[in-house]
């Protein structure tokens, strides 16, 4: 090999070398990019937060052993989130319970994941308490729904059924499908 040839394999090898770490640099930006957009904006342990109504009523109470929110999408999410629902601007009649939560601010709708209990406050409702794996919950109408087979537990029966529909204002709780129950009697 003579001088040229190696001065051109240098070159060659420089310039490859080069944009090899401009590449690198570019690609280690964008990671931080990435990962910055997933963290949240702030956190909370042992969360205890109100809501009010424009009346300056309770409309629900929650709590969190831990929460997250992301401004950007303006979601919050939760560990072990329990809401206190005051429907009809009323005393709190449903305390609902879950693995994991999340809020949509946008929306105002919940979404509780992974062992679900909607239990009734008070000793006197007939339906004591609904069991799923997944519950949507629309803060503003009071309405849930629910997709999952549901477990119900009342005053004497049980039953069970896939799908829900609740419209807690009217006090109206519907299984969609596969209905089946059994009674029994005091």
């Amino acid at each position: 090999m003579n001088r040229v040839t190696l001065a051109i394999i240098a070159f060659f090898g420089t310039a490859l070398l080069l944009y090899w770490q401009v590449q690198s640099k570019q690609n280690a930006g964008e990671g931080k990019q990435t990962s910055s957009q997933l963290l949240p904006d702030f956190v909370a342990t042992e969360l205890r937060s109100v809501e009010y109504n424009d009346k300056g009523q309770v409309s629900s109470k929650v709590s969190a052993s831990y929460m997250e929110h992301f401004q950007a999408s303006n979601i919050t999410e939760f560990t072990e989130p329990v809401y206190l629902i005051y429907p009809n601007e009323g005393a709190a009649q449903w305390r609902l319970s879950a693995s994991r939560g999340k809020l949509s601010k946008n929306s105002g709708k919940v979404v509780l994941e992974q062992d679900v209990q909607i239990q009734a406050i008070s000793q006197q409702e007939p339906l004591q308490n609904l069991s799923t794996s997944y519950l949507e919950l629309d803060l503003n109408t009071m309405i849930m729904t629910s997709n999952r087979p549901i477990l119900v537990f009342g005053k004497g029966f049980n039953v069970t059924g896939q799908g829900l529909y609740a419209d807690l204002n009217a006090q109206e709780v519907k299984l969609l499908s596969q209905v089946k129950g059994s009674y029994e009697p005091k």
